[in-house]
């Protein structure tokens, strides 16, 4: 098995109330991902193999960290995000819970819509809490076969669900962890033994000037 490092993208447009209009990084996002690249340049870091999800925020932040100075970039829809903001609308419609307009709401909601959505009780999700899991565990289990470095851009409820299927985390914990990635954090699972384990967690070392503070963003 091969060491992957993950990337939650640049911040994006924090102030959507949709998916659509969620999908895309604001200039502050622009910038944490170049900041990024910059920092790996200066570190002489670099990868064999380089992977995104489908989503504009995925492809935007790949662009500015000039993702494919360490080859092609493989496209592949499993390492999309959750669709959050439609499931928050339907625990809306359905029981009526208010979706969050700031980020105190947003961390009591979450685990809501969580719990609600492992046992099932979001009638009409596009997706399943199970099946959501399945194709993270089988997109991390296919990178990490391969040969050499590889590197994930990807969004944070898929990082938070990578560490779950690396760490076996229950939800709750599972629920906690995605409220903290960061944009553009840097996060690492190594081979040990027979499986993926987590050696490095929300790591911003291109934020880490006083100047740069302000860009440690959540939402």
């Amino acid at each position: 098995m091969s060491q992957i490092t993950l990337i939650r993208h640049g911040q994006a447009n924090s102030a959507a109330q949709d998916e659509t209009g969620y999908d895309s990084l604001s200039p502050l996002g622009h910038q944490q991902a170049a900041w990024l690249g910059g920092y790996w340049d200066e570190a002489g870091e670099g990868f064999d193999r380089i992977y995104s999800g489908t989503l504009i925020r995925h492809v935007e932040t790949a662009g500015a960290m000039q993702a494919t100075r360490f080859g092609e970039v493989v496209a592949d829809p499993r390492l999309n995000e959750v669709a959050y903001f439609d499931l928050s609308a339907r625990m809306h419609e359905q029981y009526g819970i208010p979706m969050p307009t700031n980020r105190d709401e947003f961390i009591d909601h979450l685990p809501l819509v969580f719990t609600a959505w492992q046992d099932g009780k979001i009638e009409g999700a596009a997706e399943s809490f199970h099946a959501f899991q399945s194709r993270v565990s089988d997109a991390l289990h296919e990178i990490a076969a391969g040969s050499g470095r590889a590197l994930v851009v990807t969004s944070g409820g898929l990082i938070a669900m990578a560490v779950r299927v690396a760490m076996g985390l229950e939800l709750g914990a599972f629920a906690r962890l995605a409220l903290t990635i960061m944009n553009t954090s840097v996060h690492q699972l190594h081979p040990v033994g027979a499986g993926l384990t987590l050696t490095q967690f929300n790591a911003v070392p291109h934020l880490a000037r006083p100047d740069r503070h302000h860009a440690r963003t959540y939402i």
